[in-house]
């Protein structure tokens, strides 16, 4: 096998294996709504050779977003400009996704401390100071149908699949961390009663989408948190099991919160051996190997020859990646030319020092 063979996904025909895993891209006007620089970046995305597009999360309620200039798909308003974006990327011989997420006290927005700020619990977020409200079940219900009301919006607007953002700290991770989610209801207990309201919005999504829509799922494996405090591998893997069994369509593998205090992070800095690439491999594998659905490799893949053996001493299917493909849209297509070409990204993490995001070596001086 090789990553630049085709690779099909519930019908989502992909011409090959690498993905544009998702980014913040600080380039959406206020409310949400698309500007030229995201027709920019997903175009060249597209024509440099990606099989399938992330987009960066997309908020999927008006009354709250986890940072600000993030694209949004709230409204019905939504559906002519992502149809405009999506032809173009499909013009281009790629498919995208939406990456759609609920942000909770993990919000860094400016007007947050205005907003209706829900979590499992009202435990103060450790790193961005919020307060927020306990959600009631009623309110878990509307999310839960917030999550099936963006993925409608989505196929209308004919992106190629959803992914649901369940990683990070974000509003749907919270749940499954012990130190956030101090229920005393059926969302709280177990792995599964923890998980329980991830369960509930794939069910949402899929009520509305269909059985042959493809339907992913972004998920942490550990939340690196002191002891008792987060999710931890054993607990995961429980829900990857169950969710591939609900019929989730593909996984992408993911670790960590911002709540995690070990100075831990998905964006790792510093890939520049070969030895700290594809740095959340043992993991993912493991989980690859627990469950039908493929499973996207995340973290650090930065050559061809590791990808490759990855992919034919492993379950694992794809691969994604985000900051190289930021500095080089083009990188697949260099990849393809010349399989033993090193990204430029040096793994440096200035990419959020500018608005929108920006490689330091893209930036005129």
């Amino acid at each position: 096998m090789h990553i630049f063979e085709k690779y099909s996904v519930n019908g989502m025909a992909l011409k090959n294996r690498l993905i544009r895993s998702a980014l913040w891209m600080k380039a959406a006007k206020a409310d949400g709504h698309l500007t030229d620089e995201i027709f920019q970046t997903y175009g060249d995305l597209a024509s440099g050779g990606v099989g399938l597009i992330l987009t960066g999360y997309i908020f999927i309620s008006h009354e709250e977003q986890p940072n600000p200039r993030m694209a949004g798909i709230y409204d019905d308003s939504f559906l002519e400009e992502y149809t405009q974006l999506t032809d173009m990327v499909h013009e281009r011989g790629s498919k995208i996704a939406a990456q759609i997420v609920f942000g909770g006290s993990q919000s860094h927005h400016p007007e947050a401390p205005n907003m209706n700020i829900l979590a499992p619990s009202a435990i103060k977020n450790r790193v961005t100071g919020l307060l927020p409200k306990e959600a009631s079940r009623a309110e878990i219900r509307r999310i839960a149908s917030l999550f099936g009301d963006a993925a409608e919006r989505a196929k209308k607007a004919k992106f190629d699949a959803v992914q649901i953002h369940a990683a990070h700290g974000y509003f749907l991770s919270m749940f499954l961390c012990p130190y956030y989610n101090r229920r005393n209801d059926e969302y709280n207990g177990s792995i599964h009663d923890r998980a329980r309201i991830i369960y509930e919005v794939y069910a949402a999504i899929r009520q509305r989408v269909g059985k042959d829509f493809p339907v992913m799922i972004k998920l942490n494996f550990d939340d690196f948190m002191d002891d008792g405090e987060g999710l931890i591998f054993d607990d995961a893997i429980e829900v990857f099991k169950h969710l591939d069994q609900l019929g989730i369509d593909m996984f992408e593998v993911s670790a960590t919160n911002e709540s995690s205090g070990k100075g831990l992070m998905p964006a790792r800095p510093h890939i520049l051996k070969r030895e700290n690439e594809s740095y959340f491999l043992t993991e993912t594998a493991q989980i690859a190997e627990n469950v039908n659905a493929p499973v996207i490799l995340m973290g650090g893949n930065r050559s061809v020859e590791r990808m490759n053996e990855i992919l034919n001493s492993t379950k694992i299917q794809c691969f994604s990646i985000a900051r190289p493909l930021l500095s080089e849209p083009d990188l697949i297509t260099r990849w393809e030319r010349d399989e033993h070409y090193r990204p430029r990204c040096i793994s440096c993490n200035k990419c959020w020092e500018t608005e929108p995001n920006s490689c330091i070596f893209n930036r005129k001086k």
